[in-house]
């Protein structure tokens, strides 16, 4: 079974960052890689703080923290992301994850195993154009990374068992919980998850509740959030591009239909907490 002793991870955005963040805090060297240098220092800046506070609860020691920072490389240039393992955290279309895993393959090993942090894309189409296909791996992490333990491993077609119980083993390594899902639309936790969102969305499009009161009462039956602000956590527009692709793999099924408001906040920019803006606002 294959070591994981260095990791690239590209996008760091808030799931690349996080992504980054469990596996440097693990022992493993980092690269994070993001074509936008105000995202990379963004990113720095955020895990700091993440590190901080960790010390601040007793988590972990500042020593821990000083070397976790150490051991990741912060980089625009593409030529860097060598490693044994390459986790893609970038946006939810099918092309573009195809397109930067065969650029990733031309420079690595056939030994080094590709993933894809991908919310509701099979992976069997992710891998489809990529040498030695076998390698492809789901490695589907939740947000807030550093926090939430449950990982998603999702095999496609082509994918070898080795590749997976390695996949598995590395999860395990961070502390994470893994959890094998079958190659389909939204995998488990997205599939059962978009009715949180979708069902809560026809609700406000009804008029039957303000999107206040929809989360107090989910956060009253014990939910930690409720769906409009673990939207604005996630990311309005992730959010959205996670139904739209789930619910053309399910043949438009009515159930899993996106919502106007949400196609709206998208259209205007208000994409949650990371743009301080959302259904709710943020300083």
């Amino acid at each position: 079974m294959k070591l994981i002793n260095s990791v690239a991870v590209i996008g760091s955005g808030t799931m690349g960052a996080g992504i980054a963040q469990v596996c440097a805090q693990a022992g493993v060297s980092v690269f994070l890689f993001d074509v936008n240098e105000d995202a990379l220092l963004k990113a720095k800046s955020n895990i700091a703080n993440s590190y901080t506070q960790a010390v601040q609860k007793n988590k972990i020691t500042e020593v821990e923290m000083t070397a976790s920072l150490a051991r990741i490389k912060f980089t625009n240039h593409f030529t860097d992301l060598v490693a044994d393992l390459c986790i893609e955290a970038i946006v939810e279309k099918l092309d573009v994850k195809r397109d930067l895993l065969q650029r990733l393959a031309a420079q690595n090993s056939p030994q080094c195993i590709l993933a894809s942090n991908t919310s509701s894309i099979p992976i069997t189409q992710i891998a489809a154009l990529v040498p030695f296909p076998e390698r492809v791996v789901g490695i589907h992490f939740f947000n807030p990374a550093h926090l939430m333990k449950l990982v998603e491993v999702i095999a496609g077609a082509e994918t070898s068992t080795e590749v997976v119980e390695t996949a598995k083993v590395f999860v395990a390594k961070l502390g994470k919980t893994a959890v094998t899902a079958k190659d389909a639309p939204g995998f488990i936790v997205n599939r059962v998850a978009r009715h949180y969102y979708v069902e809560a969305l026809k609700i406000l499009e009804e008029n039957v509740s303000s999107f206040e009161n929809i989360d107090l009462l989910m956060e009253a039956s014990g939910f930690k959030m409720g769906p409009f602000r673990l939207m604005d956590l996630i990311g309005i527009d992730t959010n959205y591009s996670v139904t739209s692709s789930i619910y053309e793999q399910f043949a438009y099924d009515s159930k899993f239909r996106p919502s106007r408001i949400q196609k709206q906040k998208v259209d205007a920019g208000h994409w949650g907490k990371k743009r301080g803006f959302g259904f709710y606002k943020y300083e």
